[in-house]
């Protein structure tokens, strides 16, 4: 993982066994996996704890939309680089392109919109403040 204060963020994943499918390339719902790891330490490493979140401010995030591209196959053992940065920030979303790479050859890409929900009613409410000024603090 990279500094917490870069607009962009690493994080190398590992394929198994358990990621490939049948032809032994990773299984394509198996990314959004990669990603949502990536986008998790990301935050972890800015200092938001998400279940904590969940808990004090009774806020959540979740996925609003995403669209994804397949370039190429990562195979079994393969190590890949996810690279995520935010690209937007909503009242109460966070807009993210995400790209998986192995030795910088790009593999699959998605741009995925984040929304935070308040936990009881499932309804968007605002980013929390201090997220906010995180985000905002390391924006290109």
């Amino acid at each position: 993982m990279t500094d917490p204060k870069s607009a962009e963020s690493l994080l190398h994943v590992r394929v198994y066994y358990e990621d490939t499918d049948a032809g032994g390339v990773v299984f394509y719902a198996n990314y959004l996996k990669f990603l949502e790891r990536a986008r998790t330490e990301w935050l972890r490493n800015l200092g938001v704890n998400q279940s904590g979140l969940a808990v004090s401010e009774q806020r959540l995030f979740v996925v609003r939309s995403l669209d994804m591209s397949y370039r190429k196959p990562a195979k079994l053992d393969d190590l890949l680089t996810i690279r995520s940065r935010v690209t937007k920030l909503g009242r109460a979303s966070i807009h993210f392109a995400q790209r998986a790479e192995r030795d910088g050859e790009l593999l699959a890409e998605g741009n995925i919109q984040v929304c935070c929900v308040d936990a009881a009613n499932m309804r968007p409410t605002e980013l929390p403040t201090d997220l906010r000024a995180k985000l905002e603090s390391i924006q290109e």
